[in-house]
């Protein structure tokens, strides 16, 4: 025999006795996982191998390891399979998680440790806008995309076709998209942007901290859709695909982003929105085991359409009022953004709205312009707000406010509205004659105003009304 044979011999012995080692559970490729109050995460791993003994892993970050978490024991392998915990991964990434046996090797990229996002609620959750000039994506920004994959978070982050739940399929689908398939239909798409891919992104940029998104709206949906008693029906339902999507990631999250309303402006469920969408947040902090998780929304904008106004209205200030009854909460307005159709808020507004519940997400401002009292006195109507940014301002005369009498009809009586020069957290409304008993105001009347007033943060004012008038 040869030397050279001798030495093939030997390499494919030594390959064929060679352990083999894989990951199977515990995270996937791409995958963020919750930090803690120590701004860190322990993260549990596990497989398959035919080795014995000690198992080891080590974290690197762009091939340099990771200070204090270089080859170490995390577990033991025997039986064929092996399992261990990586303890006290630092927030940060993306990070690669190596792990050695018996020679054989396996690792996990991509890997981050940050805070965590719900999406949910409707179409403008799910993203409408134009996908032009869109939101870039960023490595410190990442998706659990519909069909359960961790990925680099791009537009359009909801795709239902590709959905393993079937409560998101379409009409006759019986299977995830998926493949060549699914890929041409997004290529085809000319709608998906969204607010969600903003709002990550900027909270990268203020904090540093990477952020992941599980991304679980579905257009259309009602508050009974999202009932959480619908939870046991697993895919099947709205509520328990999204406790499924957060049990999938770790069953911790930073908070939730919420945007709907939209389907409950009629005559039978405007009523009733309050009360469901109060037992919605609880239903989630009780399921999500933190009975303080922040809970931002977003109050529903624009319609062009004139049926069920009052109800449409309706729903807006019971998400209004909803702010002061839902502890650690906060509500972003929307009535001032433009739209890329009917009712879809548009691309470049959508990071603007992003952008808002950032600002509510991190505190750094106030929460922004809401309405204290309207008080009228020699001609004047005054309406003082509270929690404003610096001061209100507006693009051009202010526009949205409007006063109804009794009945509730408006009342042409404004005829200039100016931010108070002696206080820039109030507005004044110059009234021409008297005001009937009994009158009131409003801010954003209708489905389709044009409101125009925000603070030095970009916070808009609310919808709002009827406001009761001190005489």
């Amino acid at each position: 025999m040869t030397a050279m044979k001798s030495t093939l011999i030997f390499l494919l012995s030594a390959a064929a006795m060679a352990a083999d080692l894989r990951i199977t559970t515990g995270a996937l490729d791409d995958q963020v996982f919750q930090r803690d109050a120590a701004n860190r995460a322990d993260i549990g791993l596990s497989g398959t191998t035919d080795a014995q003994g000690v198992v080891e892993a080590r974290v690197v970050r762009k091939h340099l390891v990771v200070a204090g978490l270089d080859w170490s024991s995390i577990g033991q392998a025997a039986s064929g399979k092996w399992s261990g915990v990586v303890k006290a991964v630092p927030a940060g990434g993306p990070y690669r998680i190596e792990v050695r046996a018996g020679g054989a090797t396996a690792a996990l990229n991509g890997i981050l440790v940050g805070d965590l996002w719900v999406l949910a609620g409707q179409s403008n959750m799910q993203g409408v806008g134009d996908l032009a000039d869109v939101e870039m994506p960023h490595e410190l920004v990442h998706n659990f995309d519909m069909a359960a994959q961790w990925l680099v978070a791009e537009e359009p982050l909801h795709t239902l076709s590709s959905a393993i739940d079937p409560v998101h399929w379409g009409k006759g689908q019986t299977a995830p998209q998926a493949g060549d398939a699914l890929r041409q239909s997004i290529a085809a798409r000319k709608k998906g942007a969204g607010l969600g891919l903003p709002f990550a992104v900027e909270m990268v940029r203020r904090t540093g901290v990477p952020v992941g998104l599980i991304s679980r709206a579905h257009g259309g949906t009602s508050m009974d859709q999202w009932d959480s008693a619908l939870k046991n029906k697993g895919g099947e339902s709205l509520y328990g695909s999204m406790f499924r999507g957060v049990e999938s990631a770790g069953l911790k999250v930073t908070g939730v982003l919420w945007y709907q309303g939209e389907s409950d402006a009629n005559p039978k469920a405007a009523p009733q929105f309050q009360a469901k969408f109060e037992r919605l947040v609880t239903a989630i902090r009780e399921d999500f085991r933190s009975p303080t998780l922040p809970f931002y929304y977003v109050q529903i904008g624009r319609h062009l359409n004139n049926q069920n106004i009052a109800e449409w209205n309706q729903v807006q200030e019971a998400q209004r009022i909803a702010e002061s009854t839902i502890r650690n909460s906060g509500m972003a307005p929307a009535v001032d953004l433009s739209l890329d159709d009917g009712i879809h808020v548009g691309t470049q507004d959508l990071k603007r709205l992003g952008r808002r519940l950032s600002n509510l997400a991190t505190g750094e401002t106030k929460r922004g312009p809401r309405p204290v009292s309207a008080a009228f006195r020699n001609g004047v109507l005054r309406v003082a707000f509270s929690d404003v940014n610096g001061r209100l301002r507006s693009a051009g005369r202010i526009s949205g406010f409007s006063v109804h009498g009794a009945d509730g009809a408006p009342l042409p009586v404004i005829y200039k509205m100016q931010v108070d020069p002696q206080d820039a957290s109030s507005i004044l409304l110059h009234i021409g004659g008297k005001l009937p008993e009994g009158a009131t105001l409003r801010y954003g009347y209708g489905k389709d105003p044009y409101c125009n007033v925000r603070d030095d943060a970009d916070m808009a004012l609310p919808v709002f009304g009827p406001l009761s008038i001190q005489m």
